[in-house]
């Protein structure tokens, strides 16, 4: 028997019990025997939840089907849960403008997705007596990033790599500034939607003259 299992029907070897009803009322205490005879009649089973209390409580209840919502939520939960993976972007201590760009838009991609991100730069023969060349690339790489993630781990020199690590940044809005947002994405749809209305309306057109039937006279 697995002993994250509870104790059920014929497991359960206690003279006497505190019985609940499958609708949470209390039954009171009674026999096993007895108790194992009430689930019978009910076609439920005796399921013994807490075991420590004196006497054990047991419960009445459909223990296949409670199994089964269980396992069914504890998957949703997992399915629901965000797994932070931890990604990488490789810099070098003679790294160009164009690849810091580059490395940047990959990093903010990283962030946005909710992943942390680890910021290394190998330094290659002689370079690594210019650690301080590296530092400065790195300190630059994060007042980049700042809008987007937080370092977490300050840059390191771990033999001839220096690593960094980088986090998301939490999203902090007030409700009111939430609120003010909404409004004003309510007014531009809105204003977006009563401007080609106002294209539509129709010009004023001149008035036609009327000609009198005296003018028509000879």
């Amino acid at each position: 028997m697995d002993i994250n299992e509870p104790m059920i029907n014929e497991e359960i070897r206690d003279r006497e019990v505190r019985v609940i009803g499958a609708d949470g009322g209390q039954l009171g205490i009674m026999s096993t025997r007895a108790a194992m005879e009430l689930a019978e009649q009910h076609g439920l089973d005796l399921v013994k939840i807490v075991p420590t209390a004196q006497p054990p409580v047991c419960k009445l209840m459909d223990y296949d089907k409670y199994r089964y919502e269980q396992s069914k939520r504890e998957r949703e939960m997992r399915k629901n849960q965000r797994i932070v993976t931890l990604k990488e972007v490789q810099l070098s201590a003679t790294i160009e403008e164009n690849d810091v760009q580059t490395k940047f838009k990959n990093a903010v991609k990283f962030l946005e997705d909710g992943d942390k991100v680890k910021v290394s730069i190998r330094f290659r023969g002689r370079q690594i007596a210019h650690a301080d060349i590296g530092l400065k690339i790195m300190q630059d790489f994060a007042s980049r990033i700042e809008p987007y993630g937080s370092v977490e781990r300050r840059p390191l020199l771990e033999g001839r790599h220096m690593i960094m690590v980088l986090a998301p940044k939490a999203e902090k809005k007030s409700f009111a500034e939430k609120s003010q947002q909404r409004k004003a994405k309510d007014a531009a749809t809105q204003a977006g939607k009563e401007q080609p209305a106002a294209a539509r309306e129709p010009k004023p057109q001149p008035k036609k003259k009327v000609r009198r039937e005296s003018e028509n006279m000879v």
